[in-house]
């Protein structure tokens, strides 16, 4: 049944207080019925979660056990660290800081049966009024958080530029890349830059390799000057792998072999991990994916599942643990992505269920220090084509929140 609208009742205003009093920001480990969760803007193949100020942005997630549970959403916002906010929800929402989820549709003609939910924001009862970091969390009956999401609007008082170039710590010259930025800041009056403004960095839109704490190394006129060699550097990784899975049914890109069980297995090439790593340029989409069929007409709801098989060839098995890695599980290491190795054949393995679509994926190593990194995998490349944001946060002395009041962002292509 498509697009069922859910009433409200007495009960809900009731439970609706409940969710405005109830805060959490501890790490939420999302059940294995929730998935394919999606935050992006609207629009094709945009898939940024820092985003103009009043900007549209959807929320999507299948429930797997398909029985058309009332979800609701809850928006709170936060500092540039992600603690929570000192300000009050009516200060910077209008109307319900939470709300039911009522764009509801079960999944039509698939094997796996399932139930998808999409809100948007800002809606006729949400709007938010300042930009800043803000979390979305999704919430059951029970007032339990079923997972968060993280999202940025930005103002343009301030203008960032950006440039990136090859790593120019010569040690990893053609390993690292070097991100350089100014803070334009003409309509903003700083006392005391030091304490008043903060920096993030992030390599493809991913808040967890972040870089944080940067203070400017010049100070002109309007202008804050970020001009490092060591602090501002990035593992340049390499390209992302991808597999397309849209006909689920038959072999296609970097699907090897189909088989038909309950539901369809779909058996992805092995990568060979090799002693010396090769880069080779190839247009990749920074770790996302993106739902789609061409078995239907509406991938939310006409887009089947099916477990792909992920395979690693090594030489021998690794001291650390291995992941495979994306957006399609927000970048989490978990046991649901880690990879198990297979003594007799030498290859880490994994299955996951994954929604129809094009995906991009890689391979990463966790260290006994909780240290993500591709290199032993995959390899770092200043080649690596990547995209790099700058977000500027502003909070005066005495301010009770962060203002975003700039962003910039370039994407490298690399020296080739």
């Amino acid at each position: 049944m498509k697009n069922i609208k859910h009433q409200t009742s007495n009960y809900f205003f009731v439970f609706l207080f409940s969710l405005v009093a109830h805060t959490s920001f501890t790490q939420v480990k999302e059940p294995d019925h929730i998935k394919s969760i999606q935050l992006k803007p609207l629009g094709q193949n945009n898939f940024s979660i820092i985003i103009p100020f009043g900007r549209t942005i959807q929320l999507d997630f299948d429930d797997l056990e398909g029985d058309q549970k009332d979800y609701y959403y809850k928006i709170e916002m936060m500092n540039h660290d992600w603690t929570p906010s000192r300000l009050l929800s009516n200060q910077y929402i209008n109307g319900f800081q939470s709300d039911l989820i009522r764009d509801v549709e079960n999944s039509f003609n698939t094997f796996q049966n399932y139930t998808h939910y999409s809100v948007r924001f800002p809606n006729q009862n949400t709007s938010i009024t300042k930009s800043g970091n803000y979390q979305v969390s999704v919430l059951d009956e029970t007032d339990e958080i079923i997972f968060t999401r993280r999202f940025t609007y930005y103002e343009s008082s301030a203008v960032v530029g950006v440039s990136v170039s090859r790593g120019r710590n010569a040690a990893y010259t053609n390993e690292q890349q070097t991100v350089n930025f100014t803070v334009n800041h003409q309509n903003i009056r700083l006392n005391n830059p030091n304490q008043e403004i903060h920096v993030v960095v992030l390599k493809n839109q991913n808040w967890k390799t972040s870089l944080t704490g940067i203070q400017p190394q010049f100070y002109k006129p309007n202008q804050l000057i970020y001009r490092y060699i060591n602090k501002t550097n990035f593992w340049g990784g390499n390209e992302y792998l991808f597999f397309d899975n849209k006909i689920i049914r038959n072999t296609s890109i970097n699907v090897a072999r189909v088989e038909r069980k309950d539901l369809f297995h779909n058996y992805l090439y092995p990568y060979k991990n090799r002693a010396v790593k090769n880069y080779s340029f190839n247009p990749d989409i920074n770790g996302q994916f993106i739902p789609r069929t061409l078995e239907g007409n509406d991938a939310s709801s006409e887009a089947d599942y099916a477990f792909v098989h992920f395979t690693l060839q090594v030489e021998d098995a690794l001291s650390e643990d291995v992941y495979v890695y994306g957006a399609f599980n927000n970048f989490e290491l978990s046991d649901k992505n880690k990879m198990q190795f297979n003594e007799l054949n030498k290859t880490y393995n994994a299955t996951l269920l994954l929604k129809q679509g094009f995906y991009n994926y890689t391979y990463v190593t966790e260290s006994y220090d909780g240290k993500i990194s591709e290199a032993e995998l995959r390899g770092n490349f200043s080649k690596t084509e990547n995209e790099y944001t700058v977000v500027v946060y502003y909070k005066p002395l005495g301010g009770l929140f962060d203002r975003v009041i700039g962003v910039g962002s370039i994407i490298f292509q690399g020296e080739r």
